[in-house]
């Protein structure tokens, strides 16, 4: 065990960073943040910020010899630095494990590896691919970038094939994966923790609703079958001992017309679609993260109330900060601002949950609150 006292390291200095540095700070642990933007929301609170690149090999010495485990909160981390890392001292999940899930079509292969499903998809490197897949894919499709693409950024759908070249161009001819666009019914996310000796804690499943690309809500307890839930965490779970993950991880799914369950993507990480966890439920994701690095027993997961989570993008900000009084008169509203400077359109700058008893009247509540908040 990596008991309270010690020093945790983490690779990236976002908002899941910020929010694994103030459970880990909680808990009785100091907390060094690594990221090389000096406004890094978590580095503003850390007990030591160190401003470097991913690849800076003095600067991850430095890391490595102040902490005793080291962890990430994005998956883009290069996983070469991980291994390094890995060298000089423990380090969780490994640079083995996020590896696989930085590239679409490697993660898309190692799911169906795994005996699992996903959308129909197709590696598209060259021109040449092109040709290929116009005749071997169910259109309308979507074209993502292979790597580095999140939030709906890097995509274009494809309503035809004959669009396919176009939409190749535009991405600047990245290699790319496109992927059939599926009939849904709804799409869900499964949590879990899974620490070195296998053992896994799950929270209970989310239904999600996206706009251009972005989670816009979550809702907690899912409204979908339970059938469902169980597979969805059996397979998330599969795949977490397949990676021999530890630490937090989730798993967006599918759940099509057709009655089918499609594993989306993996996120190695703590995940967006967990934030409901905070205020929700006994542990938080971020505590559970700290558990797991540090080899202590999981926490519960059991829920607490009913919830509706909901992103707040730039956007509503406008030229002023958004009417928080509209949620500053609702008891049941937990808000969570992630101190990041200066909003933009698609950015996250924070989330809130509302919390309640029945589900469809959570959602109906906070889309209310929500459009409230528009300048």
């Amino acid at each position: 065990m990596i008991l309270p006292g010690a020093t945790l390291g983490i690779l990236g200095g976002g908002q899941l960073g910020r929010m694994f540095l103030m459970a880990a700070r909680t808990m009785g642990y100091q907390v060094v943040v690594f990221d090389p933007d000096p406004l890094s929301p978590a580095g503003a609170l850390a007990d030591l910020h160190i401003q470097a690149s991913y690849t800076d090999t003095r600067s991850l010495d430095r890391l490595a010899e102040g902490c005793q485990v080291v962890t990430t909160e994005f998956e883009n981390i290069p996983a070469e630095t991980l291994n390094y890392l890995a060298e000089k001292c423990l380090v969780h999940p490994s640079g083995d494990a996020v590896r696989v899930t930085q590239n679409r079509y490697r993660e898309k292969t190692f799911v169906r590896e795994a005996g699992l499903k996903t959308a129909q998809f197709a590696s598209i490197v060259t021109p040449a691919d092109l040709e290929v897949a116009a005749t071997s894919m169910a259109f309308p499709a979507i074209l993502k970038v292979a790597e580095l693409g999140y939030d709906g950024k890097g995509q274009i759908v494809v309503p035809t094939a004959a669009v396919l070249p176009a939409a190749f161009d535009a991405l600047d001819q990245r290699p790319c994966v496109l992927e059939q666009r599926v009939s849904l019914a709804s799409e869900i996310s499964v949590t879990l923790a899974r620490n070195s000796e296998g053992q896994c804690s799950y929270f209970p499943v989310a239904q999600n609703e996206h706009r251009n690309g972005i989670l816009h809500r979550t809702l907690v307890p899912a409204q979908v079958d339970e059938a469902f839930q169980r597979d969805a965490c059996e397979q998330a779970e599969q795949l977490a001992e397949m990676l021999d993950y530890v630490g937090v991880m989730a798993v967006e799914f599918f759940i099509t017309r057709e009655g089918e369950l499609l594993v989306n993507e993996i996120a190695p990480r703590t995940h967006n679609s967990g934030h409901y966890s905070i205020d929700a439920c006994l542990t938080s994701q971020f505590e559970q993260q700290v558990r797991a690095i540090c080899q202590l027993a999981f926490g519960p997961t059991t829920l607490t109330s009913t919830v509706a989570m909901v992103n707040l993008l730039g956007e509503i900000w406008g030229e002023d900060q958004p009417a928080w009084e509209v949620l500053a008169a609702v008891p049941r509203i937990k808000l969570h601002l992630y101190g990041k400077a200066q909003p933009r359109s698609g950015r996250k700058m924070g989330h809130f949950c509302l919390l309640g008893e029945r589900p469809d009247n959570v959602a109906q509540e906070s889309e209310w609150l929500f459009q409230r908040l528009r300048p």
